[in-house]
């Protein structure tokens, strides 16, 4: 095999995957392609191994989470892209190990921020509950 030979092989193996709609050992997943080990996820793309997530897509082992991408072992996040190990964190963005951050990119192990600033546990919810609803996110 010489390098053309496989960058042609490899191409022709991703343009497969790519085109592949079929969900594999999911259950009661419904407007789902390319998932696996799935249980009740509606509308998202290449899942593995997540529950209850909604318009998501290349996430795997989160639960609850909707319209995000990108996500490993999450929980109820909203609108994030490639964050890790998080939980209720809403419209950000290369967290890590972050809970209840709003607005935040960037941080580890962080709570209760909102654009990547600190708030007391009251003063976070009071805000985040009004943005949310002005964003639309609820």
């Amino acid at each position: 095999m010489n390098k053309a030979e496989f960058e042609a092989e490899l191409r022709k193996l991703a343009q497969a995957h790519e085109t592949r709609t079929e969900n594999e050992r999911c259950v009661q997943c419904t407007g789902c392609e390319r998932c696996v080990d799935c249980t009740f996820c509606k509308n998202s793309k290449a899942l593995a191994r997540c529950h209850y997530c909604v318009d998501s897509q290349r996430c795997s082992d989160s639960t609850h989470c909707r319209s995000s991408r990108d996500l490993v072992r999450c929980n109820h996040c909203v609108a994030c892209e490639r964050c890790t190990q998080c939980s209720y964190v809403v419209r950000s963005v290369d967290c890590t190990e972050c809970t209840y951050c709003f607005g935040c990119v960037g941080l580890v192990r962080k709570d209760f921020h909102i654009l990547n600033k600190p708030y007391d546990r009251s003063t976070y919810f009071a805000i985040t509950s009004r943005l949310t609803r002005e964003l639309g996110l609820g």
